[in-house]
């Protein structure tokens, strides 16, 4: 198992990812649309993934059939997402627009953990999860300010 600071320092880099992942999508739909560029995101993400997949010798990927059926749908989430950011960071810049996708993220993980969706452990909201999130959306707030 691996060492808890080094999954926080994973957790870090995937935010980091995403920051800076944010903006380039952001550009890339104003020049080129917002369909488009989820198109080339998703098709760079999936040249990289089979990349590693073949390094990794296929994991379990034979067994795809047996996931439920809206996992294989996943992917239409990040073309919300890049359809969102082309909307969000020309209007908002890329600051409140990677607040915003965190809150909803956020929002979504307190939920998602409350009830046990999804399959995940279940962590029931309380009184410090609900304070975080009303510091957070107060954040995104001044943030706009």
């Amino acid at each position: 198992m691996l060492p808890y600071i080094i999954v926080i320092l994973i957790g870090l880099v995937g935010g980091a990812a995403v920051g800076i992942q944010g903006p380039i999508a952001g550009a890339m739909a104003q020049r080129i649309g917002g369909i488009s560029s989820s198109f080339i995101v998703h098709l760079s993400g999936m040249l990289l993934s089979g990349l590693l997949l073949f390094i990794r010798g296929g994991e379990k990927i034979r067994d795809w059939q047996s996931l439920p059926w809206y996992m294989l749908f996943s992917g239409a989430f990040g073309v919300i997402l890049y359809l969102t950011i082309s909307v969000t960071l020309p209007r908002l810049g890329g600051t409140l627009m990677i607040a915003l996708i965190i809150i909803g993220e956020l929002l979504v993980g307190v939920l998602i953990d409350h009830f046990g969706w999804l399959g995940v452990p279940v962590h029931p909201a309380n009184l410090a999860r609900g304070c975080g999130l009303a510091l957070l959306l107060v954040a995104v707030y001044l943030i706009g300010k």
